[in-house]
């Protein structure tokens, strides 16, 4: 019964099926050229709503297209080289005038009448005849592409804790990804992905100390990996883990796109999402998209979620429990230059999904007070601006459980939990071509996204975690951070820099819950009121990420790697520096940032 009710509405709906893109994965780097795209032209796409990630591919060839034909400002050489980029990457979805309208009009007929996204060197007769696949097949039943995914990185990690022994450490780091990648359609009417990797690792210090707070130990799982479910031991210090993604598309009506499958969503339009990241493993889910014009869209995102920190359900199989998030987000552009988004989510743990939620219109606020239910409820908003085609700001605003008494006392109640997000981006810095700047603050109340333990299950089942990782930021709650980023880019070259500094209060001990741990039952808390963001065991961290990137051939990129890390906490055992220097290739496979 669990996923019936998932099964029951796709193949209703799919007896309707229109045509439908494949989405593009969640790549901070690749979706960075898509919000240029939408800022440089000072006003929002037409096909999508940008606050609602990922995008399917169609959307996305449309939004170049309208640019190219209406540009506005004028575009750098380098802009041109990622139309290009964004034209071969989803070459299926671009009509062959794109390319033959831009030639003299004299001369047009005497050019090679070349199909979007050509290769002129396939490999081997049978590979590489597209730019961006390595092998692709059109029929009129079929669309196929076909590529492999490798991550081959190497590095070495230099780390200096002078209160503790050894004070120093140098330690080898290497990464080793192999996989594949399929999508396409059937049919014209049916879109598909699925995303296969086998993964070796050892990562940095840092990482594995952020994996002792949030990581599963569930069934004998061994080490950390962020952003993963199920992790082997690997040699001394390293992981072993399998990484898989998939699902299928179609418009049910014309103006509702559904989405079945097993992967991330991110709402929201800065580095971080406090609503919803890609954060944590990618998890089961049915969202349903309602586009009523280009002014508003409406997403029902409905998710099973594995709950590691509850017992097993069958001991005999050691199946992982579940709970299940059922979450509403109105996207409203209210002009070409102001979007707003209301958001509302309720996390729930039942031996099956409770059918009162799946309302795709109900305040879910009041399904829970009506059955008495005890589920863990949140709203939030977020708005964005963009300006003189080159500034976007954009903010957002979570609150997980609002008192209006204790707020108006101001003792610093441990109620009235939120989290807050402030940044902006300016491209073209300083009318510098491809210089893009950002600046982003995040903050949580202590306590904020946990919450308590059901007298029935086991503690944590309806937190906003999946797979003991947080659904929002990795920091949980009980921080505040400010983030700079810089990029910049000449054609194939590229240089990114993210520099942070972040302030959180850490547990002092075990049993001492200081509201950062969003794992953690709030009625285990220190106290009822004085709490503020920083309180436990203060640590501030410093922390700068640089990697220079070069494309080689479309999508296989080689890029160096350094991370500086300093830590400062009241307790001088866990002050530490962190140096990190490394190498990659990395083909059809997003960069995946780990400052935290």
């Amino acid at each position: 019964m669990r996923s019936n009710v998932y099964l029951f509405w796709l193949l209703f709906l799919s007896l309707s099926a229109r045509a439908q893109s494949p989405f593009v994965p969640l790549n901070a780097d690749y979706y960075h050229l898509i919000d240029r795209l939408e800022i440089h032209q000072n006003k929002w796409a037409d096909s999508f709503h940008s606050s609602v990630k990922p995008y399917n591919r169609q959307s996305v060839i449309q939004l170049v297209d309208s640019l190219t034909a209406h540009p506005g400002r004028g575009f750098s050489n380098t802009d041109y080289f990622n139309f290009d980029y964004l034209r071969n990457d989803s070459w299926e979805w671009v009509t062959r005038t794109d390319s033959i309208d831009r030639l003299d009009p004299f001369t047009r007929h005497l050019a090679i009448q070349n199909s979007p996204g050509d290769s002129p060197q396939p490999v081997l007769k049978h590979f590489y005849h597209k730019k961006a696949d390595a092998y692709s097949l059109q029929t009129p039943d079929l669309d196929l592409h076909v590529n492999p995914v490798v991550y081959v990185g190497f590095g070495a990690e230099a780390y200096l804790n002078p209160n503790a022994t050894p004070s120093s450490e140098r330690r080898f780091l290497f990464t080793n990804t192999r996989g594949l990648e399929v999508r396409g359609t059937i049919s014209g009417k049916l879109g598909f992905y699925t995303f296969f990797t086998d993964t070796q690792a050892s990562y940095p210090e840092y990482v594995q100390r952020y994996g002792d707070i949030y990581s599963s130990r569930f069934n004998g799982a061994e080490g950390a990996a962020p952003g993963e479910s199920f992790i082997k031991k690997f040699r001394t210090n390293g992981v072993d883990y399998l990484s898989a993604r998939g699902y299928i598309t179609f418009d049910a009506l014309k103006i509702i796109n559904v989405q079945f499958g097993h992967d991330r969503n991110f709402f929201g339009n800065g580095f971080r999402s406090l609503l919803l990241s890609d954060n944590s493993p990618p998890a089961l889910f049915m969202k349903f998209t309602t586009r009523l014009g280009k002014r508003i869209q409406y997403t029902n995102l409905y998710s099973q979620l594995q709950n590691t920190q509850a017992q097993p359900t069958d001991k005999a199989d050691k199946l992982i429990p579940p709970k299940f998030t059922a979450m509403h987000h109105l996207s409203i552009n209210l002009n070409d230059h102001m979007n707003l988004g209301v958001f509302e989510a309720e996390v729930f743990s039942r031996d099956r999904v409770d059918l009162s939620y799946l309302n795709p219109i109900i305040l879910y606020r009041y399904v829970e007070s009506s059955q008495g239910s005890a589920d863990n409820a949140f709203v939030g908003i977020d708005f964005k601006a963009n300006f003189l085609s080159q500034f976007l700001v954009y903010t957002q605003f979570m609150l997980d459980e609002f008192r209006l008494r204790q707020l108006l006392d101001g003792k610093g109640d441990w109620t009235n939990k939120f989290a807050f997000q402030l940044g902006g981006k300016y491209i073209d810095a300083f009318n510098v071509p491809n210089l893009d700047l950002q600046l982003e603050m995040n903050l949580a109340r202590p306590y904020t996204y946990s919450h308590e333990r059901s007298a029935t299950v086991s503690a944590g089942q309806t937190n906003y975690a999946h797979y003991s990782q947080p659904l929002a930021h990795p920091l949980g709650a009980n921080f505040i951070e400010g983030l700079g980023i810089v990029r910049y880019q000449q054609k194939k070259l590229s240089a990114n820099g993210i520099f942070g500094l972040m302030m959180y209060g850490a547990d002092t001990a075990p049993d001492r819950n200081y509201g950062g741990n969003i794992l953690q039952d709030y009625n285990s808390r220190i106290r009822n009121e004085g709490n503020f963001i920083g309180q436990g065991r203060k640590t501030i961290v410093t922390t700068a990420d640089l990697r220079a990137s070069y494309m080689l051939r479309h999508n296989i990129f080689l890029e160096g790697r350094y991370l500086y890390r300093f830590q400062s906490s009241q307790n001088i055992q866990d002050n530490y520096t962190d140096h990190v220097l490394s190498f990659a290739l990395r083909w059809n496979l997003p960069y995946r940032n780990l400052v935290f």
